[in-house]
């Protein structure tokens, strides 16, 4: 029980470590204009990351075809709304209801 509890309490402090550091010592610090640029990219290079395996490769191979990967083919129109709305409850909403739909028409 103590080794779990201990366990639970190193992965919260590595978990919280890389979070709170970067914070603490550069919150009252001016970054120069091209490091905030460049910070900027962060999370849509991650979020790329993430989205690519899943919707190219989501049984580890690639995977084009409509009916067994729709998830690629309904993206590209969600894609398209989050561009021209900018709006994440109606990007998500609008990813749903295609997928939805694509899943009832498939099956």
């Amino acid at each position: 029980m103590t080794d779990m509890i201990l366990l639970i309490f190193l992965m919260a402090l590595v978990t919280f470590i890389p979070r709170v550091l970067p914070i603490l010592l550069l919150s009252r610090r001016n970054m120069p204009a091209t490091v905030t640029v460049w910070l900027s990219y962060v999370p849509v290079a991650v979020l790329a990351a993430l989205l690519a395996p899943a919707l190219f490769a989501p049984n580890g191979t690639v995977n084009l075809a409509f009916d067994t990967n729709p998830a690629f083919w309904v993206a590209i129109p969600v894609f398209v709304v989050a561009h021209f709305t900018r709006n994440l409850f109606a990007t998500v909403l609008y990813g749903m209801v295609q997928i939805a739909l694509v899943r009832i028409f498939l099956s």
